[in-house]
């Protein structure tokens, strides 16, 4: 599922306009971008979590030469699910 889907979908399911279910989508997007930018986790029970974790500096290698790189450490945004969301993927009932 892609963004215009997932807009189409949230309209229906709401029975709200697209353009409604594309300002909630892209509010919902800035929520937690935001939250994620400022380092904080942001929790939705049963769904799971959104995160920042950071990855140290490394050595990489250039798989095309074999040449060593250098990797710099990063932050990086992440997302660990919640039991009720892990229940519903392997099929369990809502």
């Amino acid at each position: 599922m892609n963004r215009k889907e997932l807009i189409d979908a949230l309209a229906a399911q709401t029975d709200s306009t697209k353009a409604d279910a594309e300002r909630a989508v892209a509010a919902l997007i800035d929520i937690i971008s935001g939250t994620l930018k400022k380092g904080d986790s942001l929790t939705l029970v049963g769904f799971g979590t959104f995160e920042v974790r950071k990855r140290a500096a490394r050595i990489g290698r250039n798989p095309k030469t074999g040449e060593e790189l250098k990797i710099k450490a990063a932050k990086v945004p992440a997302f660990k699910a919640g039991a009720t969301l892990k229940a519903v993927v392997n099929g369990a009932k809502k």
